[in-house]
């Protein structure tokens, strides 16, 4: 049943109102009585053996180190991929160390200031071994190891293999680029924050953590503390931010929650921005060694592709290293049609953080990798960038369409999406304008077109072998005596507006405003098992479960008003709040009290189950959805500064039927702002000693609202065949386009100069290199 409030409409956002009122709730602003705050003792080195840990006699029974964990387990994150190593990764350092920051002991106290005091007394004594701080080293023979056992530095090597010699005999055209993107922190606003006690009366360990995914999160948890996991209750509060970096179990929840049990009183950790930049929220660092080959009409013939993945130390819970790695292979292609690719990529370990699946995991890099390449293509061939791109993109009579992977797209129009962008920015009229520019700036145009695997199935994900494996999603609907409202969901919002599209989508099949529809999400104890937020999957898997539980909880609504109305209920509808039948209506209201408080009066054949209905949901093929989108932008460079400005940025996007267009655009809109920080200014560098280089937020630079330039965005919404309203997963689109694109913007500009851009962030001083590099630089 449709209507002004259900899908397709662009309410406002529920969750909003207490937010700008200062009234959420986070994991800081929770008050139990005898807290302690936890402060760590981390590694200053980036490797070396652990020789020992000198505590003051004082301080000891406030301090914790590996041999007082007892019966506490590694965190371990496997992966059935053939050939994938298995990592241990200690909550507390022992033997060695693997990373700058690494836990080496935890220090307890009344207060944060307290524990940090604490923390500086103890010494830590580390013999220094050889770091490996670079990934395009980690496989050099003389490489130092991390995990000596495993005689080399690969967690995983990933192959697609074929002859590309047919297609290399006929290409007119051969380009290669080597491209290198940088380590990157994810910055939420919030940090990870972890708040534990144990509840002796129902014998269990009460988690309140800034998480996204809590019931995977609690599995690991449970596991390495030796606890079942009906012991273990993980509430998420109010989270601010996620995007990945919440998804993982860490050894500081292990932690902290195993001194909750051990000291009888709630604990508490709050990471400051330090802990978050340099020890705990590394991603995106790749480097690729691409080469495409085209026939002088334009025809993509093949590709050919050695990427290496840079994924830290360990292999992070519950996702593994070999994610982004492994992805790569099955991703590059990317939304065009051609015969030939061969891929090889290399996940290997270095003394770094681990690397964590951070918004559009592995496909900003890929982008970026393939663009440029294409862009080059068509360079080489003096061929214009879109008309080579109209060229080979899948067509929309081609769809569904099973590309050279196997990726199967689901439905859309890539071509009329390029066509659009292309329209929007109007590349002749803004490199011949020269309004508001300086003498030394030259302008380029620059795009970029992806396609976005969401709302992954079972298959693809079982193929991976990682503890963390979606099946049916489940959503529970339960109408209250007042008639209003009740959905519990496992999936946990972190920004996403879930608390408001999941009660439109219960208005389109109830008709209950979504104003009485209240979203509980996350709490382990209250809602059904699901995998959480990631993927982009909220809306198509959990938005099904909860049209799902709906349709059965409305059907049991219109027996019990038709019952009221005295008519059967084939002749009744759900509409407004109301069951209406061809002579009169009833609220739901008066549904809900005739079954909890008027029982006497229900009929003898009522079903017993109810007004509270579980069911769970898949989407008809279990490929996932594939939503996409075109970025287009204009670029200004100086020549002489090296700086770039963005002058215009248009991104038509086609994530199906939107469920909320405007919570939509906020999530294209905020991840556009992320893939800019990824273009032009976001990068976590490392010594060759592996010391992280930016450890405040003046080093490490993020984009603000300055920085934001006005984006234009254009809707396209092909339906999904396969999902509950035809949705498709749109929450990472918005930051895999810009680097791609702002790098095509860029290299356009300095065509002229004969230099292109290949590494991420693009700073004024990559830029001046190359053209010092060309003897270009200055205006010309």
């Amino acid at each position: 049943m449709s209507s002004s409030l259900g899908v397709g409409a662009p309410l406002r956002r529920k969750e909003d109102a207490r937010h700008l009122h200062g009234q959420g709730t986070f994991v800081a602003d929770i008050r139990l009585a005898r807290t302690k705050d936890v402060a760590f003792v981390r590694s200053p080195v980036a490797h070396g053996k652990l020789l020992d840990v000198e505590i003051a006699p004082d301080d000891r029974p406030r301090v914790t180190v590996a041999s007082d964990l007892l019966n506490v387990k590694a965190i371990y994150a496997p992966s059935s991929q053939p050939g994938f190593k298995l990592s241990e990764q200690p909550v507390l350092a022992k033997d060695k160390v693997r990373y700058v920051g690494e836990l080496v002991a935890a220090c307890v106290a009344p207060t944060r200031a307290e524990a940090e005091d604490i923390a500086e007394r103890v010494g830590v004594s580390i013999a220094p071994l050889d770091a490996v701080a670079d990934m395009t080293k980690a496989r050099a023979p003389d490489a130092a190891l991390l995990h000596e056992q495993w005689g080399e530095n690969v967690f995983l090597e990933s192959v697609v293999d074929a002859d590309l010699s047919p297609y290399i005999d006929q290409a007119a055209v051969k380009v290669s680029r080597t491209l290198r993107t940088s380590r990157q922190c994810m910055s939420p606003l919030e940090g990870r924050a972890v708040l534990a006690h144990w509840d002796a009366r129902l014998d269990q360990l009460v988690v309140y953590t800034a998480c996204q995914m809590p019931h995977v999160v609690r599995a690991g948890l449970a596991e390495c503390l030796g606890l079942n996991q009906r012991q273990v209750r993980l509430i998420p509060p109010d989270v601010g931010g996620g995007f990945g970096y919440k998804g993982i179990l860490t050894p500081e929840e292990v932690c902290v929650c195993w001194l909750a049990i051990k000291l009888g009183h709630p604990v508490r950790w709050i990471e400051d921005r330090r802990e978050q930049l340099t020890a705990n929220a590394n991603c995106r660092e790749h480097h690729y060694e691409i080469t495409g080959y085209a026939a002088a009409d334009g025809t993509l013939l093949a590709l050919d592709c050695e990427a290496i993945v840079d994924a830290g130390a360990y292999s992070a819970y519950p996702f593994s290293a070999c994610l982004e790695a492994a992805q790569v292979p099955s991703i590059l292609p990317g939304p065009y049609d051609f015969p030939g690719y061969r891929c090889r990529t290399w996940c290997v370990a270095t003394n770094k953080p681990a690397i964590l699946p951070y918004r559009g995991v592995a496909r900003t890099g890929v982008c970026f990798a393939l663009e440029v390449l294409l862009d080059g293509l068509a360079r080489e061939l003096n061929m214009d960038p879109v008309a080579f791109r109209l060229k080979n993109l899948v067509s929309a009579d081609q769809m569904p369409f099973d590309n050279i992977t196997n990726k199967h797209f689901d439905s859309g129009d890539y071509p009329e999406c390029l066509r659009r962008a292309a329209a929007a920015i109007d590349a002749p009229r803004a490199k011949a304008s020269r309004d508001g520019l300086n003498e030394s700036e030259r302008v380029g145009v620059g795009y970029a077109i992806f396609c976005e695997q969401a709302a992954h199935g079972t298959s693809v994900y079982a193929s991976w072998g990682v503890p963390m494996i979606p099946g049916h999603e489940q959503a529970t609907a339960r109408l209250s005596a007042d008639g209003d409202l009740e959905l519990r969901v496992g999936i946990q919002s972190h920004g996403q507006g879930l608390e408001t599209t999941l009660a439109q989508v219960a208005n389109e099949v109830i008709g209950v405003h979504p104003d009485q529809v209240q979203v509980v999400h996350g709490d382990t104890g209250h809602t059904p098992y699901s995998t959480g937020t990631w993927g982009s999957r909220c809306m198509v898997m959990a938005g099904g479960a909860v049209a799902a539980a709906c349709e059965e909880l409305g059907e049991r609504i219109k027996t019990l008003g038709a019952h009221l109305l005295q008519v059967d209920a084939t002749e009744c509808r759900l509409q407004d709040g109301f069951v209406r039948g061809p002579a009169g209506e009833v609220s739901l209201a008066e549904v809900g009290k005739l079954w909890y408080q008027r029982p006497q009066d229900l009929p003898a054949s009522v079903d017993p189950h109810g007004l509270e209905v579980t069911q769970g949901y898949k989407t008809e093929r279990d490929s996932g959805t594939f939503s996409y989108a075109c970025h287009a932008c204009v670029v200004a460079v100086d020549t002489e500064l090296g700086s770039t400005r963005i002058l215009d940025y248009v991104v038509v996007e086609d994530g199906g039927v939107l469920v909320n267009p405007l919570i939509v655009e906020g999530q294209v809109l905020g991840g556009t702002a992320q893939g800019i920080g990824t273009a032009l200014y976001e990068a976590m560098p490392f010594d060759e000693q592996g010391q992280p280089l930016a450890s405040t937020l003046a080093d490490y630079h993020l984009p603000g609202a300055s920085e934001m330039p006005p984006i234009r965005i254009e809707h396209m919404e092909t339906p999904s065949p396969y999902s509950r309203f035809g949705q498709k997963g749109i929450g990472e689109g918005g930051a895999i386009g810009p680097p791609a694109a702002i790098a095509n913007a860029i290299n356009d500009a300095l065509a002229p100069f004969k230099v292109e851009v290949d590494q991420l962030p693009i700073t004024g001083e990559h830029i001046l290199s190359k053209l010092i590099a060309a003897n270009a630089g200055g205006s010309s």
